[in-house]
């Protein structure tokens, strides 16, 4: 079972949420086409990241844990993470909008802007030579201020409500993915490139790249099915 490990938490991932989409009352399952384009848009920057940072030896995957299958030095699992994961959070995002009102969180979105800004530039300026930790903080803070400032989004506050819903299946998904539950990590993290505070087993870094990502891909994929209206 080893060599299925990460294919099976991306399986895992998505298969419920997947299968969910096709009940009438959500019906997701018509806006395949248009996650996957969102989905795509996002992907290929953090793709490009993952790849510089394990030619790098920022980051390295334990093969045993794969299949063993390779493109551009990343296994064929971790392409498939930046589009499993992004199903799971958009279908999850977009059903709590559909039966919830969350709006009322909308009324943060200043506190959060700002206070995410200030912890995040803080963080940087101090830890400027931990390129993990670095370039998390920069694609965060850019992240934040595009949407806030420049997009004018209203929906950071929901969107950050929904991703704190989320924790539990990303403490799941990432514990695994670094250690816990089984013997030895899927990714391994060189321990002079980023703080070395983990939650758990988990770099804190990877919370709010993960942050980063889930707004980034809300973002396209409400822009993509509000302009094919």
């Amino acid at each position: 079972m080893m060599p299925y490990t990460y294919i099976l938490i991306n399986f895992f991932t998505v298969i419920i949420c997947f299968l969910a989409s096709f009940d009438g009352r959500i019906r997701f399952n018509k806006l395949f086409g248009k996650f996957l384009l969102s989905s795509t848009i996002v992907a290929v920057p953090f793709i490009i990241w993952d790849i510089w940072f394990t030619a790098k030896g920022v980051w390295w995957f334990d093969l045993n844990y794969t299949l063993g299958f390779k493109i551009a030095g990343l296994p064929v699992e971790e392409w498939l993470f930046f589009y499993c994961i992004p199903f799971a959070c958009v279908f999850t995002y977009h059903c709590l909008e559909k039966f919830f009102t969350l709006d009322w969180m909308n009324a943060l979105n200043n506190l959060i802007v700002f206070t995410a800004v200030i912890v995040l530039s803080v963080t940087g300026l101090l830890y400027y030579e931990k390129i993990y930790t670095l370039l998390t903080v920069i694609v965060t803070i850019l992240t934040l201020c595009y949407l806030h400032f420049i997009a004018k989004k209203d929906w950071i506050g929901k969107a950050s409500f929904v991703y704190l819903m989320l924790m539990p299946g990303f403490f799941a998904v990432n514990g695994i993915l670094t250690g816990s539950l089984i013997p030895s990590p899927v990714v391994n993290y060189n321990p002079d490139d980023f703080l070395g505070i983990r939650m758990g087993t988990i770099p804190v870094e990877d919370a709010v790249y993960g942050y980063s990502q889930f707004l980034l891909n809300i973002y396209f994929f409400k822009k993509i099915t509000e302009n094919e209206k």
